[in-house]
This record gives C-alpha cells, sequence and structure tokens, in this order.
C-alpha cells in the first residue's frame, strides 16, 4: 500500500525542457506568502527539440521519473500541475477589449472583466494556432487609466489592454498528450520565460523595467517588463546546447565530455590570450588534452550569438535599453557559465545579472540555481490557480475515467 497522501495545499510546477524534466512540489506556509519546497524531481530528457515534441513515448517516460523522484522526496501523489510551453511556436501580441458595464447601476463586476478580455481576445488566428493565454496588463473606466483592478468601481465603458499568448496547435497537443499519458492532468499553461520571470523578478524591477533572458538547452526565452506590465514574451531557437555542440566538434570529444568541460571550464568573455594551461580529458573519462584557450574562442563565439540575438530581440521592443531600470536577469541552466553577468553587460551595454533565488525554502539546497527558475515559477503559478477552476482534460472517448487510472491500466498491459 502506497504511504504517499494527497495534500490539498501543494502546488506543482512541471518544467519540460529539451534536456530535462523538473517536477517541483511546493507546500503552503501559513507565516508565508510563499510555499515551501518539499519535492524535487530531475530526469534527462532528449526526445524534446526546441521545445517541441518528438517522440511522446521517451517523452512520458521522462516525465513519469521525475514525477515518481518528486513524489518520493516529497511523500505526496501527484495528481495535477502547471506546466510550461517552450519553443518557437510562443507568439505574442497586445490587444484590447472594450465593453459596457452590464449592471444598471454600472458597477462594475467580475463578469464584465471576463467579457472584456473575451473581447480583447477576438482575434484572427491562422488554423494551426490556438489561443494559449489572455493576461491583463491594465484597465480603464471612461477616462480614467491604468487601472489595476476595476472591480467595485463604478463606470459606463471598461477597456482592458492585453497581452495574448498564442501556440502552434499540432505542438501543444503532442505536448498536452505527454502529460496526460504520465497521468497527471494540467491546471495551467505558462510560457517559459515568464515562469522563470514569475520566480525570480520583484514588483519593484517591472515597474522600473527588465527584460529577462532565459537561456535553456536548446531555447532562450525573453520576457520584457515596463511600468509593471508584461510587454513582450519571445522565445529563440538557440541555447546553451549549442555550445555544447561547437565543443563537441571544436575539441573532437563526445557529447558527455564536451558537457562536462563546458560546465567545468567555459567563461563568458573574449579569449584573453593564447596560453599554455591544458585540460586533461583523462579526467573526464577520455584522452588526450585540451588547450583553455581553444574552449574559450569556442564559447565566445557562440555564447556571442546567443547574447546578441536575444539584444536584437529587446531592442525590438525597446528602443533604448537604457530605459530597462533593472537591466537583464539572466536565468535557465546556460545561466550557470562562470562570468555570464559581466559578459552580458557589455553586449546588451545595460547592467546585467544572474538571478538567485533566495526567497524560496525548502528541502533542496540548490533549488537557488537559476536552472530550477521556470520549475519554481510554474509551481507558484499553480498556486495561484483557483481551486474550482476548469482544468485542461483529455477530449476523448475515455473523459470520464481519470488519467491516473489510466496510467495504471496501462502498466498492467503486457
Amino acid at each position: 500500500m502506497s504511504t504517499k497522501q494527497k495534500h490539498e495545499a501543494t502546488y506543482v510546477g512541471l518544467d519540460i525542457g529539451s534536456s530535462k524534466v523538473v517536477c517541483v512540489v511546493g507546500l503552503a506556509q501559513a507565516e508565508s506568502a510563499t510555499p515551501s519546497i518539499i519535492g524535487l524531481g530531475v530526469a534527462p530528457l532528449s526526445s524534446v527539440r526546441r521545445g517541441v515534441v518528438n517522440d511522446v513515448e521517451e517523452t512520458v517516460s521522462a516525465i513519469t521519473a521525475a514525477l515518481e523522484e518528486a513524489e518520493r522526496m516529497s511523500g505526496v501523489a501527484i495528481e495535477r500541475a502547471t506546466i510550461n510551453v517552450d519553443g518557437v511556436q510562443v507568439q505574442c501580441m497586445n490587444s484590447k477589449g472594450v465593453v459596457a458595464v452590464a449592471r444598471a447601476d454600472h458597477e462594475i463586476a467580475l463578469e464584465d472583466l471576463a467579457r472584456a478580455e473575451e473581447a480583447a481576445s477576438a482575434i484572427t488566428l491562422h488554423a494551426n494556432r490556438q489561443l494559449l493565454s489572455v493576461i491583463p496588463r491594465s484597465y480603464a473606466v471612461d477616462d480614467q487609466t491604468n487601472v489595476v483592478d476595476p472591480v467595485g468601481m463604478n463606470g459606463i465603458k471598461l477597456e482592458v489592454d492585453t497581452h495574448i499568448l498564442t501556440v502552434s496547435l499540432p505542438a501543444m497537443k503532442n505536448l498536452q498528450n505527454s502529460v496526460f499519458r504520465s497521468g497527471i492532468a494540467i491546471n495551467s499553461q505558462l510560457p517559459t520565460p515568464l515562469a522563470a520571470a514569475k520566480s525570480v523578478l520583484k514588483l519593484s524591477e517591472k515597474e522600473a523595467g527588465v527584460a529577462l533572458v532565459h537561456i535553456g538547452s536548446e531555447t532562450t526565452g525573453i520576457a520584457i517588463f515596463q511600468d509593471g506590465m508584461i510587454m513582450y514574451t519571445s522565445v529563440l531557437p538557440i541555447g546553451s546546447n549549442n555550445i555544447t555542440k561547437d565543443l563537441v566538434y571544436g575539441l573532437r570529444t563526445t557529447p558527455e565530455v564536451a558537457e562536462k568541460i563546458k560546465l567545468d571550464h567555459a567563461i563568458a568573455g573574449r579569449p584573453m590570450g593564447k596560453t599554455n594551461k591544458k585540460i586533461n580529458l583523462e579526467d573526464y573519462g577520455s584522452a588526450g588534452n585540451v588547450y583553455q584557450y581553444d574552449i574559450d574562442t569556442i564559447v565566445h563565439s557562440r555564447l556571442e550569438e546567443i547574447l546578441s540575438l536575444a539584444r536584437d530581440e529587446v531592442t525590438k521592443i525597446v528602443k533604448d535599453p537604457k530605459t530597462l531600470g533593472s537591466g537583464i536577469i539572466l536565468t535557465g541552466g546556460g545561466a550557470n557559465i562562470a562570468e555570464l553577468g559581466r559578459y552580458a553587460t557589455e553586449v546588451f551595454k545595460i547592467p546585467a545579472q544572474v538571478a538567485k533565488i533566495s526567497h524560496i525554502s525548502g528541502v533542496a539546497e540548490h533549488i537557488s540555481d537559476p536552472t530550477y527558475a521556470a520549475a519554481i515559477g510554474l509551481m507558484l503559478e499553480d498556486m495561484q490557480q483557483p481551486k474550482n477552476a476548469k482544468r485542461i482534460s483529455q477530449s476523448n472517448i475515455f473523459h470520464n475515467v481519470s488519467a491516473k487510472a489510466i496510467s495504471i491500466i496501462k502498466g498492467l498491459l503486457p
């Protein structure tokens, strides 16, 4: 008999990346606004390319492994989670919706907000695209602008300014199917850069202006905030794994050795000049030696490309990056390259720093690593989902059977 129990006050974030799946379980704390991390599961993944699932079966196996590890650590049976959406399939636009206040006394109710958001989302989408979410940025009541929460106010006309996110329908279906077949339901979905922003950005930073750059394995996500509002979301099809591939070819070694060398010896910045410093590959289970200068040259070439592409993406929206008072915040596994903050400052020409997650407590000591920013942000988003919210479910003939039951039945088949 399983010792795992269901806790109503637990929240789960499931980050399905291009190199690994990360599952974070948080437990609500009466004395704190943020939950404590009680479970962490990590499993390698190679069937997702640039945020898109290419092999459902392998993705299911990796998700299941991460879930089981998080369940063992937390002692909680995971039945649902908030998941990420990644890749160039994520696209954004800003849209406004206007409605007349419905009540005879002109007091604005939640129903008016819903109608305004629906009006804002009445956009024409390509047949293979799906609306992911509509994020209210600000409201206007008659002539009063920049209203944060208009409920209870009086007015004739209600206007909402929204940030709309859309995704590729086939890619979304493959991702959702992978999660459902892992035996859990989906509470909500959030693009990876917005999830990372949720875990590391303060309101004051968003108000001053900030660009978050999330360097993942095969994608780099960007989220730009100004005046406390989300302005732009984008995902580029390049990431830190491109550096590993360059090291494989440049050093003539294996992907496993190249990844270890990147983690241990990669330094962000321009090569300082030829030195005789050598790295003994026998320490990494290979043979021969490589020069630090060669590593620096390879890493710099690709990292400069990644950061330059991110900079160009930011300047498309923010013509003068100096108006971003809080500069650039770096997250993701790729943010662990030594001296990255200093080098990003050089490329962006505004202050940049690697995020540290210090306000979340829990059993996993290394949870402050920027690698886990997105997973923690998803867990925090899960915490904000209403208990009676309609969950994303499978649209098939077995819709009356729980995903957990389907998983159990599948496990009994030969």
